[in-house]
Formats: structure tokens, C-alpha cells, sequence
């Protein structure tokens, strides 16, 4: 059975800047800015790492909708085995900058994100 870790959470924000600074005092994570995406990717001492996004319809970020990220090995094979399982896609395999990503409704309504690696990109 292949390895599925949550490996990013997305957590959406009026105003990225601002709430970074936040979490940077609060918990004293480490921060980086994309300013191209408007994206505050924070990193905290264990665990996976996340960005806060800018809420919108060019991002579908919305208040209180925080997104997790779960690595896989293959994001087709796991889109259909979520599918048969009562999942619907929300967004297919697309490529980004460092991987592969693609997001799903589960039975419940709740939207997933999954993530490969550029060299686990099947």
C-alpha cells in the first residue's frame, strides 16, 4: 500500500499578509512570500507545511474552507479509485511549479486536494 501523508493545507485569508503575521507571532513559523499568487507559504517546527491564499474565484479559496493536501504516488489512479468510492472531481491533474496537483468532492462535500511530486506525477 502506497504512502499517503497530508503534505499541505491551504488556509484562506482576506488578507494573506496580515494573517501570516499572525500565525508567524502566535506559533513563531517560519514564512515565505509568492508574491506572484498572492501566497504566504508558512513552515512550522513538525508537521506538514501549508501557504495562507488569497480568498477568491480565481483561487476558490473561501473563509473557513481549509484545504489539505495528500501525496500520492498517482493522482489518476487515485482520482478513479475516489471516483468509485462516491468522490467527484472537482478540478483534474494540473501541473504547477513543483508537481502535479488535482482536487475532489468526497461522499461528504468536503473538497481534497492531492499532490505529486514531479518524478510521482503518473
Amino acid at each position: 500500500m502506497s504512502d499517503h501523508p497530508i503534505c499541505h493545507v491551504e488556509i484562506p485569508a482576506t488578507d494573506p499578509a496580515a494573517i501570516s503575521r499572525f500565525y508567524a507571532e502566535v506559533f513563531d513559523w517560519r514564512m515565505e512570500i509568492d508574491p506572484t499568487r498572492n501566497s504566504h507559504m508558512f513552515e512550522p517546527q513538525r508537521g506538514p507545511g501549508g501557504a495562507f491564499v488569497q480568498v477568491g474565484e480565481t483561487t476558490d479559496a473561501r473563509i473557513g474552507e481549509v484545504l489539505i493536501y495528500v501525496f500520492t504516488d498517482d493522482i489518476d489512479a487515485t482520482l478513479t479509485k475516489a471516483e468509485a468510492l462516491g468522490a467527484k472531481t472537482l478540478t483534474a491533474k494540473t501541473e504547477v511549479p513543483h508537481g502535479w496537483f488535482a482536487v475532489f468532492a468526497d461522499p461528504a462535500g468536503n473538497r481534497i486536494a492531492l499532490y505529486a511530486a514531479p518524478s510521482h506525477a503518473s
